[in-house]
Parts: C-alpha cells; sequence; structure tokens
C-alpha cells in the first residue's frame, strides 16, 4: 500500500499581544503542556517547547495532512482560552496576530532543540526583537518593519508578572 513519507521540522514563534510579559514563570510549564496536549492531538510531534514572558518558540514534526497555518491558528486560539480559564492574567490574554515559522533539516535538529531549551540564557545577552529580526535575515525572509510584531521598546515599562 503507498503512503506518504515526509520529514519537515518548523520552529514556530508567537508574541503575546503587545508584547507583554504576561506568560507567569509559575505557570509556564502547565503552558508547554497544554501546548504540547494540542499539538499532539492533531498528530503532529513537538520537538521542543519553550516560552519567556512575552513570547514562545515552538518547535514540532509537521504532519503533512493539516496547514501550519491551522495549526498556528488552533494553538494560538486553544492555549489563550487556557490562560483565560484558568485566570493566570488579571487583565485581558491573547497573542498577537501573526507569526513566524522556520524551516530546518534533519541535522539541525539537535541544534534547534537545544537553542530552544536556552531561551532564557539567550535573551539575557539579545532582546526578542533582536533575535527574531536576525532570525528573517538569518533565513532571507523578506518583510517591512510596520507589519512586524509590536515591539515594547526600552524605556517602556512593561507588565511583570
Amino acid at each position: 500500500m503507498p503512503n506518504t513519507y515526509t520529514q519537515l521540522h518548523v520552529q514556530i514563534v508567537f508574541t503575546v499581544q503587545g508584547r507583554a510579559n504576561l506568560i507567569p514563570k509559575q505557570h509556564k510549564e502547565a503552558l508547554h503542556q497544554y501546548i504540547t496536549a494540542i499539538v499532539r492531538n492533531k498528530k503532529h510531534k513537538v520537538l521542543a517547547i519553550n516560552s519567556m514572558p512575552d513570547h514562545v518558540h515552538l518547535f514540532v514534526g509537521l504532519n503533512p495532512d493539516e496547514s501550519l497555518s491551522d495549526l498556528v491558528r488552533d494553538v494560538k486560539a486553544n492555549s489563550s482560552a487556557f490562560i483565560k480559564a484558568k485566570k493566570w492574567i488579571p487583565s485581558h490574554f491573547a497573542w498577537q496576530k501573526g507569526y513566524g515559522a522556520f524551516s530546518y533539516g534533519h541535522s539541525q535538529i539537535d541544534a534547534v532543540v537545544k537553542y530552544i531549551k536556552n531561551q532564557e540564557k539567550h535573551h539575557a545577552k539579545k532582546s526578542f526583537k533582536e533575535e527574531y529580526i536576525e532570525m528573517l535575515e538569518r533565513f532571507n525572509v523578506s518583510y517591512d518593519n510596520k507589519y512586524l510584531f509590536e515591539w515594547i521598546e526600552q524605556g517602556a515599562a512593561p507588565t511583570e508578572l
């Protein structure tokens, strides 16, 4: 019987609306578990997940039966509802529109997993804005600054949880 064989590895990056620091550190693991369950229920494979207070990195082995945009839509919608239901945030919570998605070959999997797992250390040296623009440029993705995520610029006082 013929079958479909694929090897599709994609790192997905998305942010909290307004880039506010609204992912509580004490609930980070529960959020990761919830997102992992969404991805697995859609028959994709989670290779790595990590978050900072204002954004999420999700590295998946994609199931070719579903589009990447459908996966991201469902992850964001369901995890946002989960955060609201848990009442972790005293105010409104939403993910910002859009996302970044970057593909990798099999030989790069270990390096990407390590990169995602070390987000705290990485962001001690580099802002999310610097990281994201660097990724866009490294992957030769054309972009217009006015359509990138909303950025909290230095000097602004983001919400801390």
